[in-house]
């Protein structure tokens, strides 16, 4: 501004020093003579109307002069120019009025002196680097006020650049921003003490932009996640802490609910720092403005896994009810008052208090099941589930499957996670029935089980805690199978811990009339018959027939002589039971001696075709046409080696 009046100053003065040259003009004789003054005289009036105009201008330029600093001064903002090495060159009267320095100490770098010290050292470097960028740029400090005060200033500069690009001169403006700084500073004060409530809070915090963009989270969710908070907006966030079966459902629903910005909550597993995954309910809340704009989206996950583990036992149980429901038991409750059975009944009252492991002994058709259930309804885990697994009645393949369970994709045919018998017994019992039957592989795994309570399901490597009471029961003898190397002695210690042996029928003749009653009525009241007496010659035969077969035998001939009986008296055809006498049976030693040798010779002859194999195709039961859990049976029984017939 100064430049500009001190050139228009000396345009003025050389155009007034020319008129004045004017005035001294001298008209000679010769010029005269040549008819010159008259050109003279018109000259001279030119360089008067000249000045007469330069004077008028320079006037109205003073003026204009005078109102544009007037406007200026005028401005709410600090106006001021540079030069290009960034010294001040001229600063407004708003300037010098609010900082209250003079003139002198205003130019130049004083004005530094108003600029707050935390400040300055800051505000100089990025001054001298807008200096070198040589373009327009931002800075923000405090200036003290001519009362002592500092506020907070904006300031926006400009370079004026020649036709090389070079600097000529810096315009900038600073501009009052105290009361957004408050403002923001409030924001931020406010924003530092929800983060302390949300970290007081035991529930995972996220709070994220209206696009989900994830700003922070609370110490819970950092705590249990283990990621650190600069990690929380990472794009790989959801792909490693959420269950691969959840992510994509996830997803969907979050993309979904964030569209419709209206709160909605999604279930999905979670992982822990310490690989575990758990359920969490996440329910997503938005937050507007008062003009309703959303502005945020907090999301608060709640622990929902114990809720949802109770829910998939109680699926299980409810899944295993139908089943015990489809599958009618033996019989209800126990018959009986002989010596034997009140002896296992008092080995039962005795040990169902406990979570001892109990195994169950006795020939086939003794009630076995009947135990280990009356031993679950007398224990603490009464309420809870009763799962029942005839380990003999599983494909050796699929029985580690059937009891720990498998993951997604851990063999040919999973195509999704199942829970085994063990996590649906979780809480109760399990009873494993023909538990000598289990595979080598299977029994260290249940011996696991036993020992740690704990497992993993097949194609998993998480362990996966369990809290179940075992119960087992066989016909065989372990101890021998033990020896025999069939079956793992630790195992066996395990499962032995309460032995408790079953008599079989004929070991209890005086229960046989109470049965007969029992079932006698049970059967008639399905068929829809009324039977007044028992034919005494068939009682007799009850008690004299030595039930191979044991309950189960009778309850079978009961149920069919129930179905042919026409009359009000219960009886049964002789021919259907024959009885075996001491002769009986000494004479026939020899036959069931001739017996057993041949059966030894075919499952050997069948073992040396098939080189040791017992399962499969080419095995053994496949060529004598009997099930594998058969055949590894008789092969105990008969002390036949099979690993001799394997060749090399």
């Amino acid at each position: 501004m100064k430049a500009q009046e001190s050139h228009h100053k000396t345009a003025v003065t050389a155009h007034a020093e020319k008129v004045d040259e004017s005035d001294k003009l001298v008209v000679t004789p010769g010029e005269k003579q040549n008819g010159d003054v008259s050109k003279q005289y018109q000259n001279r009036e030119d360089l008067e109307k000249a000045y007469n105009e330069a004077k008028v201008s320079e006037a109205q330029l003073a003026d204009s002069e005078a109102r544009l600093q007037t406007i200026i001064d005028m401005v709410p903002s600090f106006l001021w120019t540079s030069l290009p090495d960034g010294s001040k060159e001229y600063l407004n009267k708003r300037w010098y009025d609010y900082t209250g320095l003079s003139l002198e100490e205003g130019e130049g770098w004083g004005w530094k002196v108003v600029v707050h010290p935390e400040d300055l050292d800051r505000l100089v470097q990025e001054w001298l680097a807008i200096l070198d960028a040589r373009k327009p740029g931002e800075l923000e400090t405090r200036i003290r006020r001519y009362d002592g005060v500092y506020r907070w200033f904006l300031i926006r500069v400009v370079p004026l650049l020649d036709e090389q690009g070079n600097v000529v001169k810096w315009f900038g403006s600073n501009t009052d921003i105290e009361d957004r700084k408050q403002a923001e500073e409030k924001l931020r004060r406010d924003e530092i003490e929800l983060r302390q409530i949300t970290d007081a809070i035991p529930h995972n915090i996220v709070v994220m932009e209206p696009d989900g963009t994830r700003l922070y989270a609370n110490r819970a969710f950092l705590e249990y996640t283990g990621i650190k908070p600069e990690d929380v907006n990472s794009d790989s966030f959801h792909a490693e802490k959420v269950h691969p079966d959840d992510l994509e459902r996830l997803n969907n629903e979050r993309q979904t609910g964030l569209q419709r910005s209206e709160p909605f909550e999604i279930e999905s597993r979670a992982r822990g720092k310490d690989g575990r995954y758990r359920w969490f309910i996440v329910r997503y809340s938005p937050f507007r403005d008062e003009q309703g704009r959303l502005v945020r989206w907090y999301a608060t996950g709640t622990d929902i896994d114990d809720r949802k583990r109770r829910e998939e036992r109680t699926q299980n149980e409810n899944l295993v009810l139908r089943e015990e429901i489809e599958r009618s038991s033996m019989f209800e409750e126990i018959v009986g008052s002989s010596e034997g059975l009140r002896q296992v009944l008092t080995q039962v009252s005795k040990v169902a208090p406990t979570d001892s492991t109990v195994l169950i002994l006795g020939e086939t058709g003794t009630g076995k099941e009947l135990i280990a259930r009356a031993i679950h309804n007398l224990s603490k885990r009464s309420t809870r589930a009763f799962i029942r697994v005839n380990c003999a009645a599983i494909p050796p393949a699929l029985v580690a499957s059937e009891l720990f369970g498998h993951e997604k994709g851990s063999f040919t045919g999973a195509f999704q996670r199942r829970l085994g018998r063990f996590e649906s017994a979780d809480g109760g019992t399990i009873f494993l029935d023909e538990v000598g039957e289990l595979p080598p592989e299977t029994q260290v795994a249940l011996l696991r089980v036993l020992q740690e309570r704990e497992f993993e399901r097949v194609g998993g490597s998480q362990t996966v805690p369990v809290d179940v009471r075992v119960l087992s029961a066989t016909n065989e003898d372990l101890g021998a199978a033990v020896a025999e190397g069939t079956f793992r002695q630790d195992l066996f210690y395990r499962l032995n811990v309460f032995p408790i042996r079953i008599p079989a029928l004929r070991e209890r003749v005086d229960d046989i009339s109470l049965l007969v009653e029992y079932l006698i009525d049970r059967y008639a009241q399905a068929a829809g018959k009324k039977f007044r007496t028992i034919d005494k010659g068939t009682l007799e035969l009850f008690q004299t027939y030595d039930w191979p077969g044991n309950v189960r035998e009778l309850q079978n001939v009961i149920e069919r002589a129930v179905i042919l009986s026409d009359g009000e008296t219960f009886s049964v055809d002789e021919t259907w039971l024959t009885p075996v006498t001491p002769k009986t049976a000494a004479s026939s030693v020899p036959l069931v001696a001739n017996l057993i040798d041949h059966e030894k010779e075919m499952i050997e002859t069948a073992l040396r075709k098939a080189e040791g194999l017992v399962s499969g195709p080419t095995g053994a039961a496949t060529k004598l046409g009997i099930p594998r859990q058969t055949l590894e049976s008789k092969i105990r029984k008969l002390g036949i080696n099979r690993h001799r017939f394997k060749t090399s």
